[in-house]
């Protein structure tokens, strides 16, 4: 299984502004509605997973996730934040490298499988790096179609 699968270049947000939790999972649901997908109910789902607990997992990383009734497919929007945002992860750092995953209801497998597949990517430092690094929107997307 390659993420690239589960990407589209209009899910990549180059230069996240948000500066806060709430802010950020609104701006990462915000393209979401070009695909007809109900913005609301998915930042709804994405606050109410938050409130289990933080998907800030530390060195800069968040995955926020959550499964979303009527969705037919998963969808991964990929971000980065330049400036950071305080997304309350476990080592108290900005986060800074976002991927948000939703899932219909009835695929938990898979949806745990590209769970899966984020972590691992994430570990390496040297894609964290160029992920960060990358010069301009077009970079990082050629950077992500290539996982």
């Amino acid at each position: 299984m390659r993420l690239a699968e589960y990407l589209e270049q209009n899910l990549v947000i180059a230069d996240m502004k948000a500066a806060n939790k709430t802010e950020a999972l609104a701006e990462m649901t915000a393209p979401l509605a070009a695909l007809s997908v109900d913005t609301a109910r998915a930042l709804d789902v994405l606050l109410e997973r938050e409130g289990l607990g933080t998907t800030g997992i530390g060195d800069g990383i968040a995955i926020p996730h959550g499964k979303l009734p009527g969705l037919t497919r998963i969808l991964v929007v990929a971000g980065r934040s330049l400036q950071g945002v305080d997304f309350e992860a476990l080592d108290f750092k900005p986060c800074h490298i976002f991927f948000m995953v939703l899932a219909p209801e009835q695929v938990a497998g898979q949806h745990l499988r590209i769970l899966a597949q984020i972590s691992r990517l994430l570990k390496d430092e040297t894609f964290r790096r160029n992920f960060l690094n990358a010069r301009s929107a077009q970079a990082l997307w050629d950077l992500l179609k290539e996982v």
